[in-house]
């Protein structure tokens, strides 16, 4: 996988020329490796002298109290789930990299999302967004076509995913039964529906 992620930074710096800032999408279902190889991607950018930081989707997932007030606690993670407006307004402020963005960062063990927890600054070059819509092409989520520079989709199989979606809920200590309802009752069907209605990417990885 290094060798991929040297490629992909050294394509990202390639197609930036002399832009002061540029967008990198890493999209894909649960499970498919997003917030590693966005990490990867940073670190391999920072290694060649550039500067650049992560910014994860996964910060404007909507209070729990609001998902058990509209009955979607059990399918957290789903489109409608997320503070879509709320993303679009932190991107599109990003975008120009002409002032300090502070962004959420969501803290899965608490499951929940701390407001102002990350700093995306001028001098950040490369702004990596990892999240499951980004290439999604359905509802609100559209509107984040054209806003990318460069985009890149995760798309293991279904096989690979279920594993990994198992390995994620075993580690947070949920029982057989509740890590079953997590990955077939919420993550795969969404996985899914995400890789089924995904706009193309510049690069798409079926990474086993």
């Amino acid at each position: 996988m290094s060798a991929t992620i040297d490629e992909i930074a050294g394509d990202v710096i390639r197609r930036a020329g002399d832009a002061k800032r540029f967008l990198i999408a890493i999209a894909g279902p649960p499970g498919a490796g997003k917030s590693t190889m966005a990490d990867n991607v940073a670190h391999a950018l920072k290694t060649k002298g550039e500067t650049a930081e992560v910014l994860p989707m996964d910060g404007f997932h909507m209070d729990n109290a609001i998902l058990i007030e509209r009955g979607l606690l059990a399918r957290k993670g789903i489109p409608e789930t997320f503070d879509v407006r709320g993303f679009l307004d932190i991107i599109r402020a990003v975008r120009p990299a002409d002032q300090e963005v502070l962004i959420p960062v969501f803290d899965r063990s608490r499951e929940l999302a701390i407001a102002s927890a990350r700093v995306v600054s001028p001098e950040h070059r490369f702004i990596i967004v990892e999240g499951n819509y980004l290439l999604f092409s359905l509802g609100k989520w559209a509107e984040l076509e054209g806003i990318f520079d460069y985009s890149v989709m995760l798309a293991p199989p279904i096989e690979v995913l279920e594993e990994r979606l198992w390995a994620r809920w075993r580690g947070y200590q949920l029982s057989e039964e509740q890590a079953s309802a997590k990955v077939y009752g919420n993550d795969l069907p969404n996985g899914r529906l995400i890789l089924e209605n995904r706009r193309r990417a510049d690069v798409t990885l079926e990474i086993a």
